[in-house]
């Protein structure tokens, strides 16, 4: 394994790091030597689990600060970046903030069984998906934070461009959530930032099974898939450190399928 950025006192932060895509890239990260600062939000039942996770981390002898906080809450924000320019110091800089924030709501506009989609679920859906992603990138840009080179990963999800019964709030937050980057790789590239979306193929996580219909989501992507198989947080992680990687400093506002070919057909 080439640890290459062991030494460089390169950070990345994550948001929405205990499970899923963002557990998985952690993993990843933290093999080559980033170290890590992880928010999440996390039910105190689960929080054994997830501190063992942390501890096998930071075996991997890397630096690790994790807040269990809303990673939407303004003051919260302000108050992690305070810790982490303390914990950074003179040298220490973030190189990559990767945005994994699943919190909003699946619903029908229409039905007779349920309270139907409101505006207030649209809100609170695209503030936590997609505006959030803005919100991070100009705190740490602000605070000065960001490495020289820095990379700003989302992901992003075939729901941004096709519509799927209940997604209606989450496949606006996924429209805006490319716009936001996009607009990122634009305005912030004189400060040395880099923004990317992947967008990851089905992927058998928690977030997934939350989607009413996730089994037919399932079954019709591994009839599309060309490998005959869903994502794995993995290939997501994977690409996740290519992206990180100097070689990559020339992608820059594109939209990357991470799915095996799945979106061909």
């Amino acid at each position: 394994m080439v640890n290459e950025f062991k030494g460089s006192n390169y950070w990345a932060v994550i948001l929405g790091g205990s499970s899923g895509l963002g557990l998985a890239t952690a993993k990843m990260l933290a093999k080559h030597g980033l170290n890590l600062c992880i928010l999440h939000r996390t039910r105190k039942v689960d929080l054994p689990n997830v501190d063992r996770e942390f501890a096998q981390l930071e075996a991997e002898g890397v630096l690790l600060k994790q807040y269990n906080v809303d990673a939407t809450n303004p003051e919260k924000r302000a108050e992690v970046i305070l810790n982490l320019t303390e914990a950074l110091g003179a040298m220490g800089k973030v190189r990559t903030l990767v945005h994994s924030l699943a919190k909003g709501n699946l619903k029908p506009m229409i039905t007779n069984s349920q309270r139907p989609l409101q505006h207030d679920d649209f809100q609170l859906t695209i503030d936590a998906m997609a505006i959030s992603l803005y919100d991070w990138t100009k705190a740490l840009l602000d605070a000065g934070l960001f490495a020289a080179d820095a990379r700003v990963l989302s992901f992003t999800s075939e729901g941004s461009q096709k519509a799927w019964r209940n997604y209606a709030a989450v496949s606006a937050a996924k429209a805006a959530l490319e716009a936001i980057s996009r607009s990122i790789a634009l305005e912030m590239a004189p400060f040395g930032i880099r923004a990317n979306c992947i967008m990851a193929g089905v992927t058998d996580t928690a977030s997934l099974r939350l989607i009413p219909g996730a089994d037919s989501l399932r079954l019709h992507s591994l009839e599309r898939n060309p490998f005959s198989r869903l994502t794995m947080p993995e290939d997501v992680a994977n690409v996740v450190y290519l992206l990180c990687k100097d070689e990559a400093a020339w992608i820059n506002g594109a939209v990357i399928p991470v799915n095996g070919g799945e979106h061909l057909q």
